[in-house]
């Protein structure tokens, strides 16, 4: 596992130890740009799956660092299939992309399938679709490649970075009274597709199941939720009634993103198990408690 201890990577560890799963976790000590050293890697593990989670995840990152970024995002998945064509050619690689690489749609627009054209409209996006596409292509070429593409997910251990998680860690700021009583936030109107990191580990768990086919695989919800609505759930689940800003250089088209995860469901049976304000509700209490630990 590339990105092992990122934040689905620590999720997906504690899953695979469920079931009793041997991992051969890498992270930052293996630079996935470095062909000889994910050679090496993937030619020590001798393993029979390898889940490609390492990435720069960030929007705004990679507008700020838009070479850094495909070098990570694509450069990096290359060098992990080409490792896995060479010395572990019978393996199943799972390839994590991103919803993100279907563009944006208007609020009112159906949930994308797989099927949909490929229209990424930021620099992160369009990483995620030239990553998904050399998956394709190795695919072709006789790998068992699956191609997983996540919509929005959030749950404890997340990055501020993130809009759920900003929202959560201001509100257990205030809370604990190390805020002024003010939230900042971006474009309220736009709608996303949630899921719980857990539920998301979950899907990349059964994709890996030998017997599901290869290709291209939606991880979604299916709803779509406004992100204004988002923060007022996580408001209710609070002691505080803070005042709302909207900072312009957060500020984005109003649009939407969400998936439609039939085949993923038909294939596994995959299921999202936690509601949305469970998933609200782990989020802030993990802010909660790492306030607590942090001076």
């Amino acid at each position: 596992m590339t990105g092992a201890e990122g934040f689905v990577g620590r999720h997906l560890q504690a899953r695979l130890a469920r079931e009793g799963v041997a991992v051969v976790a890498t992270d930052r000590e293996v630079d996935v740009t470095d062909v000889g050293r994910v050679a090496a890697s993937v030619r020590g593990a001798v393993p029979d799956a390898v889940v490609h989670l390492a990435a720069r995840t960030s929007v705004p990152e990679a507008e700020r660092d838009p070479e850094g970024v495909r070098r990570v995002n694509v450069e990096g998945t290359r060098s992990v299939l080409e490792a896995v064509a060479r010395h572990a050619p019978d393996a199943r690689i799972l390839i994590v992309t991103s919803g993100q690489i279907y563009g944006p749609a208007s609020p009112d627009a159906p949930p994308w399938r797989e099927q949909a054209r490929l229209r990424p409209a930021s620099i992160y996006a369009r990483s995620k679709a030239e990553a998904d596409v050399l998956g394709e292509q190795w695919a072709n070429r006789g790998l068992a490649v699956l191609r997983a593409r996540p919509f929005n997910h959030t749950g404890p251990g997340q990055s501020d970075l993130f809009v759920a998680s900003s929202f959560a860690r201001q509100l257990a700021e205030i809370e604990a009274g190390r805020r002024a009583p003010l939230l900042v936030v971006g474009n309220l109107d736009s709608v996303r597709d949630f899921l719980d990191v857990d539920d998301v580990a979950e899907a990349y768990w059964r994709l890996l199941d030998p017997a599901v086919p290869d290709g291209p695989y939606n991880v979604a919800s299916g709803r779509g939720v406004r992100i204004g609505t988002l923060l007022e759930r996580l408001i209710e689940r609070t002691s505080v009634r803070p005042d709302v800003r909207v900072d312009p250089s957060l500020l984005r088209p109003t649009d939407a993103s969400v998936g439609d995860a039939a085949r993923l469901r038909e294939t596994t049976g995959w299921r999202p198990q936690r509601t949305l304000d469970e998933t609200l509700a782990r989020l802030l209490d993990d802010w909660r408690q790492r306030l607590r630990t942090t001076p």
